[in-house]
């Protein structure tokens, strides 16, 4: 005797595929904002239009590590991405007029304590999104990020460039992170502090 299942798997409606997926949609109409470099009425509609449009027709897969959002670590993390932003780009701009292409740089290895996709993902875009730092490589096994810092004028300022990133992971943690990596956060700056005394 045979048995044969007539229920089909219908594709969800368009009001399941967003359910959830707000924070891409915001991240995407914020993308689109930025790319076009205006807040003009035109601009925030057709943005949000299209940002929809891409999380309904090109659905994410599910991320396995949610973030647990904390509006004050959130307003800390751009409230410094944007003084960041403003200080390094006159830092680079000085160094383009006095030294232009004599401008020294440095390859930065970077330990990260962050261990979700989510968390080094965010991590390394907003390191890059500040002037005079790109990521070059995410080492996801070693958690560890590969910096391009410019200017890094000798060897005394390595340190000073690395702990800028670990700054930004720390903002990025306390934004984004669940209580677990807020702790293990918390433990490791305790380390730090024990170790430099």
């Amino acid at each position: 005797m045979s048995y044969t299942d007539d229920t089909t798997t219908a594709a969800p409606p368009a009001g399941n595929r967003l359910r959830g997926r707000w924070p891409v949609v915001l991240w995407l109409w914020l993308l689109w904002i930025v790319l076009w470099g205006s807040v003009s009425p035109v601009v925030l509609v057709c943005g949000a239009v299209v940002a929809l449009a891409v999380a309904v027709v090109f659905p994410l897969p599910p991320i396995g590590h949610r973030a647990s959002v904390h509006p004050l670590g959130l307003v800390v993390m751009a409230g410094n991405m944007l003084a960041d932003l403003v200080r390094s780009a006159l830092v680079v701009a000085r160094e383009a007029v006095l030294r232009g292409p004599r401008t020294r740089a440095a390859v930065l290895e970077v330990q990260l304590e962050a261990d979700t996709d989510l968390l080094i993902t965010a991590t390394s875009h907003l390191v890059t999104l500040t002037p005079g730092t790109l990521v070059l490589e995410i080492d996801r096994v070693r958690r560890r990020l590969y910096v391009h810092a410019l200017p890094v004028r000798d060897a005394s300022q390595v340190p000073g460039r690395r702990a800028e990133t670990s700054e930004d992971e720390r903002r990025v943690v306390r934004a984004l992170g669940t209580a677990e990596a807020r702790e293990r956060l918390l433990r490791r700056d305790g380390h730090a502090k024990g170790v430099r005394r």
